[in-house]
């Protein structure tokens, strides 16, 4: 007569590798985790970068193309609001330490992104050729805290 003893459960050298497998597996999720916790706030920094050259750029696009005196009068934080500009006017506009408003108070938490170029030149669009001064390519350069640039362009004719 054979007898079988069947097992029931597990026995302690199974369970102990039961736990070592699920602590190594755990170790490394916790670990991507946390990698991708520590940069989840550089699209933050992006975008927040991106809204601050976009709010530029639209200024410049909103002011006339020409001015009727035709006399230029280059931008700067203190005439930025007080003073009639127009596009080409924006050319070489002054390099920030932090963002302003347009009557230049400081907006708070933006003091670490600055504006470091904007150039204002003219370009060929579709049927407006350079040479004809209708059509200007405006580049907007913002710099985010952790020194990255920021470009972004965009145009204005004479219409």
């Amino acid at each position: 007569m054979c007898t079988r003893h069947r097992q029931h459960g597990i026995s302690l050298v199974e369970l102990i590798m039961f736990i070592v497998i699920v602590s190594v597996a755990l170790a490394g999720i916790l670990l991507v985790m946390n990698v991708t916790t520590k940069s989840s706030a550089d699209p933050l920094v992006h975008k927040q970068a991106l809204a601050v050259a976009e709010s530029l750029l639209e200024e410049i696009e909103l002011q006339d193309f020409n001015s009727v005196a035709g006399a230029t009068n280059p931008v700067n934080q203190a005439n930025r609001a007080l003073q009639y500009h127009v596009v080409r006017d924006y050319a070489g506009f002054f390099t920030t330490t932090g963002i302003y408003t347009v009557d230049g108070t400081s907006i708070t938490g933006l003091g670490n992104y600055n504006i470091t170029n904007v150039t204002v030149v003219s370009a060929a669009l579709g049927n407006i050729t350079s040479a004809s001064n209708n059509a200007k390519l405006i580049t907007v350069t913002v710099t985010d805290p952790q020194g990255n640039a920021m470009q972004i362009s965009g145009y204005r004719t004479a219409y």
